[in-house]
């Protein structure tokens, strides 16, 4: 399985993969579920090797770190999937 990292760098920077829709789905502890996201609202912090930022729909901004990111989604296709 591709590394996290290397599937979001290659969203990014490959513009023919990346033609295309693309959702994160991450486990929230708090909620105790996986939540879906559009990539396109997720913001990918330069120097945060870490965790990526995402907005929850009451404005309030939140760090998630990659471990917990369990599924991603191109054009509503499952494309990754990490057990958790």
């Amino acid at each position: 399985m591709i590394p996290i990292h290397q599937l979001l760098s290659r969203i990014r920077w490959d513009k023919t993969f990346a033609d295309a829709e693309f959702a994160l789905g991450y486990y929230d502890r708090v909620a105790d579920k996986v939540i879906v996201v559009p990539f396109a609202e997720v913001t990918l912090v330069p120097d945060d090797k870490f965790a990526f930022e995402v907005m929850d729909r009451e404005g309030e901004l939140h760090s998630v770190p990659y471990h917990r990111v369990r599924d991603v989604y191109r054009n509503d296709e499952l494309i990754w999937h990490r057990d958790g």
